[in-house]
């Protein structure tokens, strides 16, 4: 993990409950060729995937909403949070995550994807990288009413929402992850809608 640049002297776990907290102390050779210590602290919570669902003749996409406690404790009134569908990998390939989740929480049994491009969402903490993906959609696909996995803890609210009603919850400031509004912007640009 060390390069001529980086070299890592020590790392200590602060954290394993959740996911795992490091303390991280390394050298780092600057621009002019001088050398300092830093520390900072990395939080793992593992890669993950995320993915925009839409239905071109109906112009609606599926998104979600749950309640998300770090957005509550930083001035989220209800805490609740609209989002794309989205999970962890768990040691699956990103392709195969995102099929799996999208069917755990939306109930739509989806088959083919595309990868539009990856992310590091908050590098300056969090060692995650985040795949995101797009994939049409139909009702035929619904195989269940979605909502996660009670053992999960999950309480999700599958919505269905026409792409300009999105855009305008965007606008209004009713979606604010990041990871969506990514998504919302990647299909405007694309004109996913115009095909």
């Amino acid at each position: 993990m060390n390069s001529e640049n980086i070299r890592i002297m020590s790392s200590e776990i602060l954290s394993d409950n959740w996911y795992t907290l490091k303390k991280i102390t390394f050298e780092y050779r600057k621009k002019d060729g001088t050398r300092e210590v830093q520390s900072r602290e990395a939080y793992d919570r593992g890669n993950g995937a995320t993915i925009l669902l839409y239905d071109i003749d109906r112009q609606t996409i599926i998104l979600t909403r749950q309640f998300r406690l770090p957005t509550y404790i930083n001035g989220n009134e209800s805490g609740m949070l609209i989002e794309c569908c989205a999970g962890l990998l768990d040691k699956d390939n990103p392709e195969t995550a995102i099929i799996r989740e999208t069917e755990e929480e939306t109930g739509y049994k989806i088959r083919k994807v595309k990868k539009v491009f990856e992310a590091y969402m908050s590098p300056g903490s969090v060692t995650e990288i985040l795949h995101f993906f797009v994939a049409e959609y139909s009702n035929d696909m619904k195989v269940h009413e979605g909502g996660g996995h009670a053992d999960e803890q999950e309480n999700i609210e599958v919505m269905e929402i026409p792409f300009a009603e999105a855009l305008d919850m965007l606008d209004r400031g009713e979606i604010k992850d990041g990871k969506t509004i990514m998504l919302l912007q990647y299909a405007l640009i694309n004109k996913i809608f115009e095909r």
